[in-house]
């Protein structure tokens, strides 16, 4: 019997790309440990890009991205140092134009992103203006601001990209209502909607949207296309698109969906 973790997650992770998928229960019976400590491992296991955690266990995160890849192209998560780099002059030029957006006596949401952390380096220092965040970095920057109000919503930290996410997150959220949304965009696509890499963010997202008056995705262009593991929301369900510059498709989108496109 096998009570190591080191050796257990090993094991786990063996399995679980041997045979496609593993199950909580099982797992727990054969280890002699509590399903709490299985649960631990396939979180630490999902963290690492092993698995992808499904309802009693975990299937293969190969499995699944080659099952939705035969029918649209998946992207991968970067890492976040990657894009911070990627398309700096796009994400600072999105970020002074949403910016200039928010009016004195709204409250808004920044959703966790590198777009979004522009945003925040422009918004105007005013203690008539209220920003929830579930960003650290983006916390930091508007900390630096002396009058504006800030609300961090807490929450499990995902070290990936220095966010906070959890029931804890959508909880803080549910009694709010707030005047913006800004929107982080990991995928845009007409046909597939709003995507991201990460479930927990998918379901925190929604949140936001069913929150704000009014919803503002952020994206550069190189998003437009994209498709992530996880659906937020369809393209409809936005008021306006910040971007440093919109295709014909997505202008065309745009005038049958009805939502506004602003370039930066």
């Amino acid at each position: 019997m096998i009570r190591d973790t080191s050796e257990r997650r090993l094991w786990i992770s063996t399995q679980v790309r041997e045979r496609g998928s593993v199950q909580v229960a099982p797992l727990a019976e054969r280890f002699g440990v509590s399903m709490q400590t299985i649960r631990k491992d396939l979180r630490f296991l999902e963290q690492r890009g092993v698995m992808e955690r499904s309802y009693g266990g975990a299937i293969s995160a190969d499995a699944v991205n080659a099952t939705i890849e035969t029918v649209v192209n998946v992207t991968a998560e970067p890492a976040v140092e990657v894009k911070r780099s990627s398309h700096a002059d796009e994400k600072m030029r999105i970020g002074k134009r949403a910016a200039a957006m928010v009016r004195p006596g709204e409250s808004i949401v920044l959703d966790s992103g590198t777009t979004t952390l522009q945003i925040a380096r422009f918004l105007p220092d005013d203690e008539d203006i209220t920003v929830l965040t579930n960003d650290l970095d983006i916390l930091s920057v508007l900390a630096t601001k002396e009058r504006l109000n800030i609300v961090m919503l807490g929450g499990m930290l995902r070290r990936k990209n220095r966010a906070f996410y959890g029931a804890q997150t959508v909880a803080a959220l549910e009694e709010l209502r707030v005047d913006k949304l800004f929107l982080g965009v990991d995928g845009f696509d007409i046909e597939c909607g709003i995507t991201t890499h990460y479930e927990p963010e998918a379901v925190l997202n929604r949140k936001m949207v069913e929150a704000a008056r009014d919803v503002i995705a952020v994206t550069d262009a190189s998003k437009f296309g994209r498709v992530c593991l996880h659906r937020i929301v369809a393209i409809e369900n936005i008021h306006h698109l910040v971007a440093d510059k919109a295709p014909d498709e997505i202008r065309a989108a745009s005038d049958r969906l009805g939502f506004e496109i602003l370039e930066a």
